[in-house]
């Protein structure tokens, strides 16, 4: 052991991340091993080591005894007195016992237990520095691939990310910078691992916490996030503050703050939708841009699966569907719903606006029965009034016929008598001037 080794030990911290501590409990560790397997005894072994020069020492100790069983463990008061007459009976006395030459095996297994020491410290050290920067964004550098993973240098550390993480619409080239989403940090037989993506649904709300002041600072909040990595993604916002219009807030000013996002994502589409606490509005926003008439939901008492019917224009269907399902199956991963969607011509639906107070009109159309039979009851009363008022009347009319009839038979009566009393009084008349022209005559006759 020399300074060289004292200049390892420093290389060792700066690259790894080792404490030079750590990497001298593990030799000492190792250098105990070593001794105990090939002297059969370690009980009372304890490795030394001098910071100044680098070097080791293997020191056995031993307890100050009247009389000696076991020359390993022990060493008599006579022997203790005549290294320091101070010793005595129970004191510990520390021998150095470096073996001249380990050997072969001895040199192999310190190197085996150095390097497992090794190891251990180093996962220790990865997961401590890096557990804080899990589900947070990193920026790395792209060293190599293969036919599994990309290899990105993040700091001092190597993450991975899988082929399930690639962008499909990426190439991933060596020294290049790309902007990744830490998901987990573990380790395995191998040691400590650090797992990255880009196609996390968290990389799209990382990315707009960067850009959007009001998401980091919580006055718009994500709600929600549906993505297809490279190729679309839905993401549903909300505000507590009514003068905040949180879908243009996340937009900016002419798109300036979305279009970053999507430049970073490769071109990626982003809609941005308005949260909704009534999930029919809720629905109707994640369909965006497609027009929705309106959405029913069903009687299902299953709470894990909740399913939504809803109704679009016969000419927006396929829009509402989107390319191979895309739009629906992106809406659907947003809302939490199964979506059905049909087009207007094919259903009868009920206006929803109805549907929560069916039961009100219900009890007003009772209510309206009950008025109706109510007033067809006073209607066929007043008809029998107006029946019996009008055969009143017809009676009355019969009453004044007969009576009027009466009047002009006693009439015609009258005037029949007059007539014949007037005939009979000119009859009179006649036989009067008859009477008095004979008288006449006869007079003149006499004369």
């Amino acid at each position: 052991m020399s300074k060289e080794m004292l200049e390892a030990f420093d290389t060792l911290e700066k690259t790894k991340g080792i404490k030079q501590d750590v990497i001298v409990d593990a030799i000492k560790a190792a250098l105990v091993a070593a001794y105990k397997k090939n002297f059969n005894q370690a009980q009372n072994v304890e490795v030394d080591f001098d910071e100044r020069k680098g070097n080791f020492k293997v020191m056995a100790v031993k307890t100050v005894v009247d009389e000696v069983h076991d020359n390993r463990l022990e060493v008599s008061l006579k022997d203790a007195l005549a290294i320091n007459k101070a010793y005595e009976v129970g004191d510990e006395i520390r021998f150095e016992v470096t073996p001249k030459n380990f050997g072969r095996i001895a040199a192999q297994t310190a190197k085996q237990v150095i390097m497992q020491r090794l190891r251990e410290a180093e996962r220790t050290h990865i997961i401590d520095e890096y557990s804080q920067y899990e589900d947070e964004l990193v920026t790395g550098t792209v060293e190599r691939r293969d036919n599994r993973f990309v290899y990105v240098k993040i700091g001092n550390v190597e993450a991975v990310m899988p082929h399930r993480d690639q962008m499909p619409t990426e190439t991933y080239n060596p020294q290049d910078k790309i902007r990744v989403l830490v998901t987990h940090v573990g380790s395995d037989s191998k040691g400590a691992q650090i797992t990255v993506s880009r196609t996390a649904p968290d990389v799209v709300k990382r990315l707009f916490e960067q850009e959007v002041p009001e998401i980091y600072d919580g006055t718009v909040e994500i709600v929600s996030i549906a993505r297809e990595a490279g190729d679309r993604t839905k993401m549903a916002v909300k505000t507590n503050d009514p003068n905040i219009d949180p879908v243009g807030t996340c937009v900016g000013q002419r798109g300036a703050r979305v279009q970053n996002v999507v430049n970073e994502l490769d071109g990626e589409n982003i809609d941005i939708v308005q949260y909704e606490e009534d999930p029919s509005d809720f629905i109707a926003n994640a369909l965006n841009p497609a027009e929705v008439i309106a959405v029913q939901f069903g009687n299902d008492d299953d709470e894990d699966e909740k399913n939504a019917l809803v109704i679009v224009p016969d000419y927006q269907l396929s829009l509402a569907i989107g390319k191979k399902g895309q739009n629906v199956r992106l809406a659907a991963r947003l809302t939490g719903y199964k979506i059905d969607i049909r087009p207007e011509s094919e259903v009868e639906f009920v206006d929803e606006n109805k549907d929560d107070s069916d039961k009100k009109e219900t009890d007003d159309s009772a209510t309206t029965d009950e008025t109706d039979a109510d007033n067809e009851d006073a209607e066929e009363t007043a008809a029998d009034d107006d029946s019996n008022v009008e055969a009143t009347d017809d009676e009355a009319a019969d009453s004044d016929d007969t009576q009027e009839d009466d009047s002009n038979d006693s009439s015609d009566n009258s005037d029949a008598e007059t007539t014949d009393e007037s005939d009979n009084s000119d009859d009179d008349q006649e036989d009067d001037n008859d009477d008095s022209s004979e008288d006449e005559d006869s007079d003149t006759d006499k004369e």
